[in-house]
């Protein structure tokens, strides 16, 4: 006989009794009543949860060694609402061969179905899926040898995942609750990648992703201790519409993340996700509202989570063609070119177009880790309308023309929009022209404006339409106050208004004198230059009281409307001629708030 074809032969023979010799210690070796045992102790030791497997565990030897159970469950965490924190109706695992001849138990796939899985935060923000919270001392030891070390690189050596029909239910801390709907859940290793398909579903938002990352299962053995270098190319789509994300991640052993990353879309929509989640069988006692915000304040003081923001380098960049945002019209041609940098998120240049009109804003977030991370935020826009501005908010509006223009270039630091305020020192400006108002958008302006329009004009509501011929507020900022000094002037086609005063953003406490003259004269014999004003606070303003303590000084003005005579005319031209030109009196150069705005 030939020489090579008998080591061929001697080889062939060499691996079958090896694969039989496999075969015999898998079957000797694991028995699946002690198996479950075996499982159920390692993971009550580990965790101080309780796994459960109430159906039967099956062991299939031939083509490979497959072990499956069914009803699956982990005991919760003692505070949380549900008994389980998870529950499977099947699991099954490929377990590798060779290894067993080791003693060692790697897994080469996981298939699971039906998985119910409730992820909750306390009011502490003490998390259900922190599985170190409830171990022991002496579990904690035992986890820290080398060889549970070994086995959880051994188990995480996963090749292929797959998942069916899973619901995933998360309330946060504030109670705000989450499902997510996944119908398939793929990871697939194939060489140095791993392919991934999902299909789910965000509360109500259809999400899809397909492509494909570096090899995961080597990501999680070699991260944090020696060089890797990640690709990235997947396709994520949000009800049918795609955004590509395609770029790479790289990580040395003692370094920080290095991302840079593309995110690149013709046509992408970013869907509402603060849409509460219906009644679901899933959630005890659930709701389908949001709950509403604790904070006492218009701007919100329950924290931002800044410093949950990961720390990497690199560069992150967006180039959308048409960005669709809830209930508003799509923004277009959104570009922005983001720069990582440790505790340093850098905004260097974000453009995107509404209509003609143009934005083009800068920021930097620092600190972000720290108890006092710092924002900064400039930018101008131009070639706006209030048309187009409402429109995109609301279609029904009934607003026609309008240019407007804003500049603003504000510093601050906090972890909450009231300390973001609070805190805020710089400068904004914003001006409108001539545009037609109709008197829905007046009154739904919000309160703060309504009392402001009433107290000026408390006969506006019987005009169906406002005239504004101009309006311009120039608003100085020095850590959280306001300061007003005849800097907010308002023209229309029958007053011209002077606002005067205060507000500051640390107690939102709002103390603005309004000066109004009517156009038509019959109220200047009243004397009305600091006698309507509005206090309060900006979430819940009031007219106050004038400084003769009589009535209201929105009853003022409307009595000034019924006494009005002849006479008055003519002291009202006098009075016109040092307050005729508001808007031209307040604005201020718009190069001193941003370079190149004029």
């Amino acid at each position: 006989m030939n020489k090579k074809i008998k080591i061929v032969l001697i080889s062939v023979a060499s691996l079958l009794l090896l694969a039989v010799a496999g075969v015999w210690y898998a079957s000797t070796a694991i028995d699946p009543a002690q198996l479950v045992k075996l499982l159920a102790t390692s993971v009550k030791s580990a965790t101080g949860r309780d796994l459960k497997i109430s159906g039967p565990v099956t062991l299939s030897l031939f083509p490979s060694i497959i072990v499956s159970a069914e009803q699956v469950s982990l005991s919760n965490a003692p505070w949380a609402t549900e008994s389980d924190m998870l529950e499977l109706q099947r699991i099954e695992l490929d377990i590798k061969t060779l290894p067993l001849l080791s003693k060692q138990v790697e897994i080469n796939s996981i298939n699971l179905s039906g998985l119910e899985l409730y992820l909750r935060k306390n009011s502490a923000g003490k998390a259900n899926w922190d599985l170190s919270v409830d171990s022991s001392p002496t579990a904690s030891s035992a986890s820290n040898t080398s060889d549970s070390g070994t086995a959880n690189d051994n188990l995480m050596s996963l090749t292929n995942i797959s998942m069916q029909n899973a619901n995933i239910y998360y309330e946060d801390a504030n109670a705000v609750k989450s499902s997510y709907q996944m119908q398939r859940l793929s990871v697939l290793g194939r060489g140095d990648k791993s392919d991934i398909t999902l299909n789910m579903k965000y509360n109500s938002v259809n999400v899809g992703l397909t492509g494909s990352v570096g090899y995961l299962s080597k990501v999680y053995k070699d991260w944090g201790s020696s060089a890797l270098e990640f690709p990235v190319d997947l396709n994520l789509t949000m009800n049918g519409k795609a955004l590509q994300i395609k770029g790479s991640l790289a990580k040395n052993a003692q370094s920080m993340a290095v991302v840079n990353m593309a995110l690149t879309s013709k046509a992408f929509e970013w869907p509402n996700l603060t849409t509460p989640v219906t009644n679901s069988p899933g959630w005890a006692q659930s709701s389908s509202q949001r709950p509403a915000s604790g904070s006492q304040y218009l701007f919100s003081d329950d924290s931002l989570s800044l410093n949950s923001l990961p720390q990497a380098t690199g560069t992150i960049s967006v180039n959308i063609a048409e960005l669709s945002l809830p209930k508003r019209k799509p923004l277009q041609n959104l570009t922005a070119q983001i720069q990582l940098n440790g505790d340093v998120i850098e905004l260097s240049q974000a453009t995107f177009q509404l209509g003609s009109g143009l934005a083009d804003i800068q920021g930097r977030l620092s600190q972000f880790t720290g108890r006092s991370p710092a924002l900064a935020l400039k930018g101008v826009t131009k070639n706006f309308t209030l048309e187009q501005l409402m429109g995109s908010v609301d279609p029904q509006s009934k607003v026609s023309g309008g240019n407007m223009k804003l500049a603003f270039d504000l510093n601050s630091t906090g972890t909450s929009l009231h300390q973001l305020a609070g805190n805020s020192s710089g400068k904004i400006q914003m001006s409108i022209d001539h545009a037609q108002m109709g008197a829905n958008f007046l009154n739904d302006a919000g309160d703060f404006v309504v009392t402001v329009l009433d107290s000026m004009n408390p006969l506006r509501k019987k005009t169906t339409n406002t005239t504004l011929e101009c309006a311009v507020a120039y608003l100085p900022i020095s850590n959280g106050q306001i300061n007003i000094a005849n800097s907010v002037g308002m023209e229309t086609d029958r007053l011209n208004v002077v606002v005067a005063g205060s507000l500051n953003l640390k107690s939102e406490a709002v103390n603005l004198t309004i000066d109004p003259q009517e156009k038509s004269g019959i109220t200047t014999g009243l004397g009305l230059a600091g006698l309507v004003k509005i206090g309060g606070t900006l979430s819940n303003p009031k007219a106050v009281l004038n400084q003769a303590g009589v009535v209201n000084s929105a009853v003022s003005i409307g009595l000034g409307f019924l006494t009005g005579g002849a006479s008055i005319l003519a002291e009202n031209a006098k009075s016109m001629t040092s307050k005729g030109h508001p808007c031209r009196d307040a604005l201020h150069p718009w190069t001193d708030i941003y370079p190149g705005a004029e």
